[in-house]
C-alpha cells in the first residue's frame, strides 16, 4: 500500500502524507484499515477519509530562486538552514507556492519537492507542479533515472577518486566522487574540494560514507571529528546538479548551480 498508493489521492499525494494517513488509520482496503504493509492485487476498494481542517494555515514567507520552471515542475535553489519538509512551519514545502507559478494543467497541485535535501545542505532541489508530474518523478529516482552531482570540502589526506560502498540502514549504498582541488590549511592539514555522484540515495549517505573514509565534510557536526568541528560557517555540501530526460516534453534537463561563495573562497582557483 505504501508503494502502491502514492499518487491516487488528491490530499495524501507523496509517500510522507500517504505514510501519515495510513498511520493514521485514514485509508481503508475494502473496508479494513490500511497498513504501510497491505498488499494490492488489484481490484481492491481503497478509500482515504480526509478530516476536515480546524484552522486557517498560516503562511510561510520565504524568498527562493528558481533556477527552473515549466508547466509540470521546478527546480529551485535551497538556501542552508531551511528543511525541505516535515511538521515545521519553516520549511521550503510552505514558502512554495508563493515563489513558483501555478501550473495550468488540469491536475494542478500544490507543488511538492520529490527528493530531500539535509537541513544545513545548499543547491538544486526537484518540485513537482501536478499530480502526474510528481509520481512521474518520484519514479525517475526510484528507477535511478536522475543522475545528481554534489560538491563537498572534506577534511584530510584521501585517495584521488575512488567508490564507496557499505550498507547505511540495512540497505546497500553506493557513492562515486573524484578530487577537484587541494589545499594546504593550518587548522585542518589538508582541505579537498571534492565531486560526489550518489548511486542510491539513502539518509545522510554522502556524510556517512565521507565519514567512514576518514574524511569527514568540513562543518558537518553529527559525522565529523570532535576536535575538527567548524563552528558557525555551516556544512560544506553543495547539490550542483541534477540531469533527467523530462517526463512529459521528453528533452534532457541539465541544472547546474554555481559553488556558494564560501566554497570559492576556500578554492580561489576552482573555477567550478
Amino acid at each position: 500500500m505504501q508503494d502502491y498508493g502514492v499518487g491516487i489521492f488528491e490530499l495524501a499525494f507523496t509517500k510522507s502524507a500517504l505514510k501519515k494517513a495510513i498511520k493514521k488509520g485514514l485509508i481503508t482496503v475494502n473496508g479494513q484499515i490500511a497498513t504501510t504493509a497491505t498488499y494490492i492485487y488489484g481490484g481492491e476498494n481503497i478509500t482515504l477519509t480526509a478530516l476536515e481542517p480546524t484552522t486557517q494555515k498560516k503562511q510561510f514567507i520565504q524568498n527562493l530562486d528558481v533556477v527552473f520552471e515549466d508547466d509540470y515542475l521546478a527546480v529551485i535553489r535551497k538556501p542552508a538552514g531551511l528543511l525541505v519538509s516535515g511538521n515545521k512551519f519553516k520549511t521550503v514545502t510552505n514558502a512554495l507556492e508563493q515563489n513558483l507559478n501555478r501550473s495550468t494543467q488540469p491536475d494542478a497541485t500544490k507543488p511538492q519537492p520529490v527528493h530531500r535535501l539535509d537541513y544545513a545542505t545548499t543547491g538544486v532541489l526537484l518540485i513537482g507542479k501536478t499530480k502526474q508530474s510528481i509520481i512521474a518523478l518520484n519514479t525517475l529516482f526510484k528507477t535511478k533515472n536522475i543522475q545528481k552531482n554534489y560538491y563537498a570540502i572534506t577534511i584530510g589526506n584521501m585517495p584521488k577518486e575512488g567508490i564507496i560502498a557499505s550498507d547505511i540502514d540495512g540497505k546497500k549504498a553506493i557513492s562515486h566522487y573524484n578530487i577537484l582541488d587541494r589545499v594546504n590549511s593550518e587548522r585542518f592539514k589538508l582541505l579537498n574540494l571534492v565531486n560526489l555522484a550518489p548511486e542510491t540515495g539513502r539518509k545522510h549517505q554522502l556524510r556517512k560514507h565521507c565519514a567512514e573514509l576518514g574524511n569527514p565534510i568540513l562543518g558537518d557536526k553529527d559525522y565529523g571529528l570532535p576536535h575538527l568541528i567548524l563552528n558557525g560557517k555551516g556544512m560544506y555540501l553543495h547539490a550542483y546538479s541534477l540531469e533527467f530526460i523530462h517526463p512529459f516534453t521528453k528533452a534532457l534537463v541539465t541544472i547546474k548551480d554555481e559553488l556558494p561563495l564560501r566554497f570559492r573562497k576556500v578554492f580561489k582557483n576552482n573555477v567550478v
